[in-house]
């Protein structure tokens, strides 16, 4: 199964457990977040929304917020001693689909737990 969401002015085709990079959106790290513009929800029998699909949604989990990668616009109009130099970084969101619900669902799978770092044994102890 498969979806088409909206957000941030762009279209993403999204299955579950896909790790996505799209513009800032409101939501701690680690927390369940719904996008309820869906365009499309497809698999054995599509069907596409006019312009949205009522009661779909895709829930995500959010990763992290990040910046994406420096933007530099620089102008220069020649013989004239004229530049302008100016650069932004954008703002990032990194989500993971869990699922693609319809009919008003909610989402049903939580957070996934955090990897816990194994200690390594000390060394003073096995002297």
């Amino acid at each position: 199964m498969f979806a088409v969401i909206k957000t941030g002015g762009k279209q993403y085709r999204v299955a579950p457990d896909d790790v996505l990079e799209i513009g800032k959106i409101e939501g701690e790290v680690g927390t369940i977040v719904q996008l309820p513009e869906v365009l499309v929800v497809g698999g054995e029998t599509p069907i596409l929304g006019i312009p949205t699909v009522a009661g779909a949604s895709v829930a995500a989990e959010v990763l992290d917020h990040k910046r994406g990668p420096k933007v530099i616009a620089f102008k220069k109009r020649r013989r004239k001693n004229s530049r302008r130099k100016r650069g932004y970084r954008d703002e990032l969101t990194l989500v993971r689909v869990t699922e693609i619900l319809t009919d008003n669902a909610k989402p049903t799978i939580g957070p996934r737990p955090k990897k816990v770092k194994a200690e390594a044994p000390a060394a003073d102890a096995a002297e």
